[in-house]
């Protein structure tokens, strides 16, 4: 990935990613400083919270990365997966039903969200809900797009 450029953010613009993290995640985000990283070959850009790559800004929205997620754990528009989807995941597949053991219920459709494993809660992607947290658990179906997720580039990313 290549770096365009780099530049810390404004007060009001750290302002409005700290609110709009909290309403998204439950996560009060508490940096010294945040810094912008806008990637050139990428449709995506990162801020750096005190140097780590904790927030993305997917299509123009911001959302903590995975590695954003595991150290600041979310507690809204979590989507809690069991063991056997683990695997599946973790490489990039959009979560099915079958494999969701919880789901908050306040997630509407097209939220980003948080999918977690249910035995030590570590955030295994960032997915688009497709469908509401009440109709997300049951036999069949597509319910979370894959966006982010571990080993990706992104998940990689380092400056």
């Amino acid at each position: 990935m290549q770096v365009k450029s780099r530049h810390h953010l404004r007060a009001d613009e750290i302002d409005d990613l700290e609110a709009t993290i909290e309403a998204g995640t439950g996560v009060e985000l508490d940096g010294d400083t945040y810094e912008m990283v806008e990637l050139a070959d990428e449709s995506f850009d990162v801020v750096l919270v005190d140097g780590e790559p904790d927030v993305v800004r997917l299509e123009g929205e911001p959302s903590l990365t995975v590695r954003g997620a595991n150290r600041h754990e979310p507690t809204r528009n979590v989507v809690t997966v069991d063991a056997g989807a683990i695997s599946f995941v973790s490489d990039g597949a959009d979560v099915m039903r079958p494999g969701i053991v919880e789901a908050d219920g306040e997630i509407e459709a097209d939220d980003l969200v948080t999918v977690a494993e249910e035995t030590h809660g570590k955030v295994l992607a960032i997915g688009r809900a497709l469908v509401g947290g009440d109709e997300m658990t049951g036999d069949s179906g597509k319910v979370v797009e894959s966006i982010h997720h571990v080993g990706d580039d992104l998940y990689e990313f380092s400056v």
